[in-house]
């Protein structure tokens, strides 16, 4: 048994996987996030073209012929494609190469921090040996160890 679901232009019923319903030739997978991967059996390169044709259900050779139409053009064909090589993951469920550069990207970013700048107690903690008349050290003198 197939399994159907409604179309959302017209509400008439369809199969789940469809990509146009046959009965108003709306297109549903378009930009469902979900259906944007670039791991298919027809990826030539990195897979944008293929990624591109399937989500808005045209041909592969279509898709490839524009990126190189629009690359002339201050560049653009492959501006785009390499914006979505970094936007598009390469399976389904997968994070894109983009989210990743940005956290691993964050997390070098938290490391150097850490070992750069000491980090400070909450000021509303008092540390241990500090404050007036605790022969600690002056009050006067920022947590930098630099006076004023």
């Amino acid at each position: 048994m197939e399994t159907m679901r409604r179309c959302p232009y017209c509400d008439e019923e369809i199969r789940a996987e469809a990509i146009r319903c046959r009965h108003c030739r709306s297109r549903l997978t378009a930009f469902d996030p979900s259906s944007w991967y670039r791991d298919l059996p027809d990826r030539r390169v990195a897979g944008v073209a293929a990624a591109v044709a399937h989500a808005c259900a045209i041909p592969v050779t279509a898709a490839r012929f524009a990126f190189l139409v629009l690359t002339p053009f201050h560049f653009l064909g492959a501006i785009a494609y390499g914006a979505l090589w970094l936007l598009v993951p390469f399976r389904p469920g997968e994070e894109p190469p983009f989210a990743r550069v940005i956290r691993v990207t964050r997390r070098v970013v938290d490391e150097v921090r850490d070992a750069v700048f000491v980090r400070r107690t909450p000021p509303s903690a008092p540390r241990p040996g500090s404050g007036a008349g605790s022969g600690g050290p002056r009050d006067d003198v920022p947590m930098t160890g630099v006076p004023c």
